[in-house]
């Protein structure tokens, strides 16, 4: 099975930002490329951080209300430091959380998510700026058709990895929905087989109507 890397999905045409342009050019950057964030960069090209629309917005939520309806919020001494930036190398959220180009779908969600950020510059082994993906890049898995998602499943799951024949198990894809349906040997490899056909790129969910020859998961009725 081939999960989709971050080479194939990422930007390549990187809008970044020196580590010393001025907070107006970079709202001026951002609106020109119709982004919300971009990598800031030092003079090897080399990622520092990320600058986005957010970090920006502290030196307004800074400013007071001269209609007296907001309070101004209170922020961390760091924060204090952004709003009262006028550089990107002082406005950014650092240092940068990077990907590598090599890596897969599911390497670059899982340090999104607990990193939370919602973007990755991609570097090389020289930390040199590659491109840059989002979580709305790595959500292009689930555009494939699904007669892709049912051929890699029919292929790469069920006939190579599992060694079924054709004939055994089949599996019906419908908007990313694998519906599977047949008989195998042994009970246990029911949810091995779930569990590699949610592992395919695009998979919403899967469903099973499998049945089984042998039981042999210890603690089951028939098992032993």
């Amino acid at each position: 099975m081939h999960h989709r890397t971050v080479a194939e999905l990422m930007t390549r045409d990187v809008v970044r930002a020196r580590r010393d342009l001025p907070f107006k050019e970079i709202v001026e950057l951002l609106a020109e490329n119709d982004v919300t964030a971009m990598p800031v960069v030092d003079e090897l090209d080399r990622p520092m951080g990320v600058v986005s629309e957010a970090d920006l917005l502290r030196k307004s939520a800074d400013q007071s209300d001269p209609t007296g309806r907001t309070p101004i919020p209170h922020l961390e001494a760091w924060e204090r430091a952004k709003a009262e930036g006028a550089r990107a190398e002082e406005l950014m959220s650092a240092p940068a959380v990077c990907a590598r180009p090599e890596w897969t779908v599911v390497e670059a969600a899982r340090l999104m998510e607990v990193q939370d950020v919602k973007r990755l510059p991609v570097v090389d082994e020289t930390d040199k700026l590659l491109g840059i993906v989002s979580r709305r890049d790595l959500l292009r898995v689930f555009l494939r058709h699904d007669d892709a998602i049912r051929e890699e499943i029919d292929r790469d799951v069920l006939q190579q990895t599992m060694g079924l024949a054709p004939s055994a198990v089949t599996a019906e894809v419908r908007q990313g929905e694998v519906v599977l349906s047949g008989s195998v040997e042994f009970k246990s490899l029911i949810p091995v087989i779930e569990r590699l056909c949610r592992s395919v790129d695009g998979v919403v969910s899967v469903a099973e109507h499998l049945a089984y020859r042998t039981d042999d998961v210890p603690g089951s009725p028939d098992g032993t």
